[in-house]
């Protein structure tokens, strides 16, 4: 979802996945009163549908020590062979060039961010990317902010920039702000010229710990949210958290719905840990920050690194999201935040497989609990009826042969399953539940 910082401006077919061997020591760096990062399932999918579980191993992903230069203390390393690449996370990495230009191959960099990020930060990230470096010359393109914004058009503007710039294919894209920009960012980065290198820098929580990592990019359509795209990946991912302290409470919720999520499907710690420490992650504690940070990036790196293209097992990383984008399309995007439509998303999935008596009563209640706490909306608006629904998740990415498929939740906490063998009637008793017609 789109870095919204104006408030403090304005003041698959079902497939398999082999167990994890344990990798490389975890960084150093973790604030005394919080535990050792909780230990990651490598889930397996089955085509009936059979819990996504399996052995606890050392970490989700491996968080590998900084290169020596440099003072950043946490690295959790996405392991894609080849285009590996690294995500740093640390607050002040903004006022660390080195670290950004050993990223930079080319002589020629554009900053594609919106206009609320760029007073805040696109001075100082241009100054990092030309301190010491006179070589380097950086453009920037200056877009609208919010998902409404999330299209064709407004893409153009990054392509129109490119061209007049006379940008080369030894150029870096740099997208500087939240979900939309990195999204937009890195789309145009696959597509101009054939492909040019791009770094995520993300500066709202949702995109540090989920859209940033991971190398999903595209735009909206009217029918359907994220149905123009690619996957194309980063040559690094840069997440200072200093830049949180800019982020209007709204969007540090909506961010903690995906936080949420990866507990719910596969890290039962991670979220008992979550259940524990929700208020310092609300009050902006920085230590809860940077562990539920560090390891959202851990379970998401674990998981792209075994199925980059959501064949199966990446898919799980859309628990909610079916129900939340339809929320998003049927009510226009940019009315709820992306966030807080998969949090009543993620209610209506935790309904559904209750209802198929594929987890107890308590997982539904603690799911509940958990979302209301962090100020999250647990049912969708009243403007989204049971048709409405229907009608936009017949269009979903991950319908096959006229199957809708979802990611439910089935078994022990940390369980869940990528199906389309459900029953249909616990999907329309969960709409109407929900929804008022």
């Amino acid at each position: 979802m789109a870095a919204s910082h104006s408030s403090l401006l304005a003041a698959a077919s079902s497939s398999s996945c082999a167990t994890i061997a344990p990798r490389l020591p975890r960084a150093t760096r973790v604030a005394a009163s919080l535990p050792s990062p909780a230990r990651a399932s490598c889930p397996s999918l089955r085509a009936a549908g059979r819990p996504l579980r399996g052995r606890f191993v050392a970490s989700a992903a491996p968080t590998i020590q900084p290169p020596a230069e440099s003072r950043v203390s946490t690295v959790v390393d996405v392991d894609l062979g080849d285009r590996s690449y690294p995500i740093y996370i640390d607050s002040g990495l903004l006022n660390e060039h080195d670290l950004l230009q050993r990223h930079v191959h080319g002589k020629k960099v554009l900053v594609v961010t919106n206009t609320t990020v760029a007073p805040l930060y696109l001075e100082k990230v241009t100054w990092a990317l030309t301190h010491n470096n006179p070589n380097v010359s950086v453009e920037s393109v200056i877009l609208p902010d919010g998902e409404e914004y999330k299209d064709m058009d407004t893409l153009m503007k990054v392509f129109d920039k490119s061209v007049e710039s006379r940008l080369d294919r030894r150029c870096t894209f740099i997208a500087l702000g939240g979900g939309v920009i990195g999204d937009m960012c890195g789309f145009a980065a696959a597509a101009f010229l054939r492909g040019v290198n791009f770094i995520q820098i993300p500066t709202t929580l949702m995109a540090q710990v989920d859209s940033s990592v991971g190398g999903k990019t595209g735009i909206n359509h009217p029918l359907g949210k994220n149905l123009i795209g690619a996957f194309y990946q980063p040559q690094c991912v840069l997440i200072d958290t200093d830049t949180l302290n800019t982020l209007p409470d709204r969007e540090l919720a909506s961010g903690i719905a995906e936080v949420v999520k990866y507990g719910l499907i596969r890290d039962a710690p991670f979220f008992e840990w979550q259940e524990k420490n929700m208020s310092a992650l609300l009050a902006r504690e920085p230590s809860a920050l940077a562990y539920a940070i560090k390891r959202s990036c851990e379970n998401k790196a674990e998981v792209v690194s075994q199925d980059e293209k959501e064949s199966g097992l990446r898919a799980t990383l859309n628990l909610g999201h079916t129900f939340g984008h339809a929320i998003e399309t049927g009510t226009g995007y940019g009315a709820w935040l992306h966030g807080e439509a998969v949090a009543a998303g993620t209610v209506m999935a935790a309904d559904m497989s209750h209802r198929l008596g594929w987890i107890d009563e308590s997982i539904k209640k603690r799911t509940v609990d958990i979302l209301e706490q962090a100020n999250l909306p647990i049912a969708p608006p009243e403007t989204m009826t049971v048709e409405k629904f229907k009608n936009i998740m017949a269009v979903d990415k991950k319908v096959a042969d006229g199957l809708l498929r979802l990611i439910l939740l089935k078994g022990p906490l940390g369980s869940c399953v990528f199906t389309g063998d459900y029953d249909r009637k616990a999907l329309d008793e969960t709409l109407h539940a929900f929804c008022a017609s």
